[in-house]
């Protein structure tokens, strides 16, 4: 059903992970035969269970921000990157599909604590998440049904997800697997950042490295700063290292909605332009400014239990 809505919270309940799962199904089926279907659907009912504490000798994701709802997004984003670059007439090779899909579902697995690790929360893996992911998926393949060759193609999309990894240290087989690792490494960022209440998670995303021990966040508000300026580097990487994949989102809002705008970007753009006139605002504190979801109240009460 096409629509002329300007809001990615407009065409799916970013909260309703089965409406989310519904759509990537929706489109993956377009352009793959849906008994092929029957992979990702496993991976994703385990990958679930893994985040809500029913999966076998780990606990329940404790991160607020690397949480299920933001693998969630990226597996959105990854899906309706894949839908643009097949409507250009590239058609990805649907085990490599299967893949991309797979490997955003894996990418922050590393957070998930095991049963014997009861310190803290598993933000205290961030400096290391990425190995951690992969080390999940080889650790449990046969239970994902994973080959060693998938192993080693999901492994390598994984890796494009960290922000200071070079992709010309890995070695992709291919070139279409190169675009797959560059979609999964533009579709963590497209996910993140365009959530409506992205900077309400932010305060989350401060108490995740400030547990992690990363410096430069003494404050709730070093997090925004540091985000204002790591936008420059996050849009090199957008366009240099991943060669604007991100287009392809163009493609899938237009052929699909009858939308002839990047949303994504859109919406980043508008939370950017928000930080900005929190930074250029000094007369009330920018918390004030921080009003969408139950966000702040929701970090109030994290904040007591981690100082209590």
């Amino acid at each position: 059903m096409k629509t002329r809505t300007k809001n990615l919270s407009n065409l799916v309940d970013a909260r309703n992970t089965r409406a989310v799962f519904s759509t990537v199904r929706e489109i993956f089926i377009s352009h793959y035969n849906e008994k092929d279907f029957k992979e990702l659907k496993d991976s994703y009912k385990k990958i679930k269970a893994l985040f809500t504490g029913k999966y076998t000798g780990y606990n329940a994701c404790n991160t607020r921000y690397h949480d299920l709802f933001h693998t969630m997004d990226v597996l959105l984003a990854s899906a309706r990157l894949l839908d643009g670059y097949n409507y250009t007439g590239a058609k990805m090779d649907v085990g490599l599909a299967l893949n991309l899909l797979r490997a955003s579902l894996f990418h922050d697995t590393g957070y998930i604590q095991e049963k014997w690790d009861s310190d803290g929360t598993g933000a205290k893996y961030t400096a290391n998440h990425i190995g951690r992911s992969i080390a999940f998926l080889m650790k449990n393949m046969n239970n994902f049904s994973v080959s060693r060759e998938d192993l080693d193609a999901i492994s390598k999309m994984i890796r494009c997800t960290e922000i200071k990894t070079s992709l010309n240290t890995i070695p992709f087989s291919s070139e279409e697997e190169k675009t797959a690792g560059m979609i999964l490494g533009s579709a963590d960022i497209l996910g993140q950042m365009s959530d409506r209440e992205y900077l309400e998670k932010l305060l989350f995303l401060y108490n995740e490295m400030k547990e992690a021990g990363l410096p430069g966040y003494s404050t709730e508000f070093d997090i925004i700063k540091s985000t204002w300026k790591l936008y420059e580097t996050i849009k090199k990487r957008l366009n240099n290292s991943f060669s604007k994949v991100y287009v392809y989102a163009e493609y899938h809002f237009t052929k699909r909605y009858d939308i002839f705008n990047n949303l994504y970007m859109e919406s980043i753009e508008r939370n950017i332009a928000y930080i900005e006139k929190i930074m250029n605002d000094t007369t009330t504190n920018f918390r004030h400014k921080l009003k969408r979801g139950k966000i702040l109240d929701d970090h109030k009460i994290l904040s007591l239990q981690t100082t209590g």
